[in-house]
Parts: C-alpha cells; structure tokens; sequence
C-alpha cells in the first residue's frame, strides 16, 4: 500500500483505487464483526485480521473502533439506494415498509444494523453518525411525498420525513425494542394507517400557533 493511500482521508481518493478498495474491504469487516460479536466485541485488531490491513493503517486513518463505525456508516451512505416508485404513496409506502422487515425480520440481515444501533448508546460519536445515515436516508424519501402531491394523493407541504419515520417506527420498535416477529401483516398495517393519516392532512406543519398569535 502506497503511502498515499495509507495517509488519505477515507473517502476523498476517486472510487475504484486502492483507497476505495481498501477503505470497502474495512468496511465489509466491521459489518462481519458487528454481526459475530456485536459492538463489545469489536477490536481494530479483529478487522485487521478480517480486511487484511494493517492495524497500524487503521489507527492512522480511522484511530479507533468509533471511527471505524463512523466511516461504515458513512459509507454505506454513499450506496444507489433509492426509494421505490410504484404509482401510488400507498404502494410506496407499503414497499418501503416490506425493506425494513425485509432487513429486520431476517436474523442474518438484522445482525450488523442492530448492532449499529446498540453501539449509537454506548458511543456518542457512532450515535452521531447514524443519525446522519438516516437523515440522508429520510431525505432521499422525500420524493415518495413530493409524487404523492403531484398525483393529488397528498396535501402540499406534507412533512416528507415525519411520514417515513411514521412508517418505519412501529416496525423498529417490535425489532429492536420488544423483538417481536415481523411480517408482511405488519408492514402493511403500518403503510395503510400513514397513507390514511397523509391523506387526511396529519402530516402538515402545525398553523395552529401562527393563527393564535
């Protein structure tokens, strides 16, 4: 490894060099050890030995476990993923529920991103930068919201985040909280309940202490 990639900053050398292929295969190992051993359980040393680099490269460019999280989180932000467009917010909505108990109702898929979560109580910094995952992660949803107006099918000036996170919270918290069993059912109890709430104006900026004053 070339002192150059050693010394970059992860993400800032063009994708498909040696960073890049490094700065994955580092990535691909913290997920592996966050899914065999949770967030205690994860060492510099481990990921090491997973991606092959060096730990004294990873304590120079990450310099610690928490920055090791941070950049997979980071990274896994910078992915293709775009929300489904399936001609309706219901069928939108409910598509976007099935991705979560897709992820979360399988025990392999589930592994890494719940130990994500659990680490974002332990860790500040780690809490920090899953909050800006799904930010970023809300902010691409936005256009679920924004068809949705255009077809009629919701008020303008819906708040495009709160319906997304009003999708996915019931199912999160049978996932991660009370760890019930997730299932089709679910999904669509919850996308079908939102998609009434939109119609129905309850996604709409409060106007109520504007009038007042």
């Amino acid at each position: 490894m070339s002192e150059e990639d050693a010394s970059a900053t992860p993400g800032t050398v063009r994708p498909g060099g040696r960073t890049a292929r490094t700065r994955a295969a580092v990535r691909d190992a913290v997920l592996t050890g966050l899914a065999e051993h949770g967030y205690p359980g994860l060492t510099v040393e481990y990921v090491a030995e997973r991606s092959g680099v060096h730990k004294t490269t990873l304590y120079r460019r990450w310099g610690s476990v928490e920055g090791l999280l941070t950049d997979a989180l980071d990274l896994a932000g910078e992915d293709t993923w775009t929300p489904p467009d399936t001609g309706s917010l219901d069928g939108d909505l409910r598509a976007l529920a099935h991705e979560v108990i897709d992820t979360f109702g399988d025990v392999s898929a589930a592994a890494a991103p719940t130990a994500f979560i659990a680490a974002a109580f332990q860790s500040e910094r780690t809490a920090e930068a899953l909050r800006g995952f799904y930010a970023e992660r809300f902010a691409r949803c936005e256009s679920v919201v924004q068809r949705a107006v255009e077809r009629g099918q919701a008020p303008p000036g819906t708040d495009a985040a709160a319906v997304v996170r009003a999708v996915s919270a019931p199912l999160f918290f049978r996932a991660v909280v009370t760890r019930e069993p997730l299932g089709t059912p679910l999904a669509d109890q919850s996308a079908a309940s939102v998609a009434a709430a939109v119609r129905a104006g309850a996604y709409l900026p409060d106007t109520s202490q504007d009038s007042a004053d």
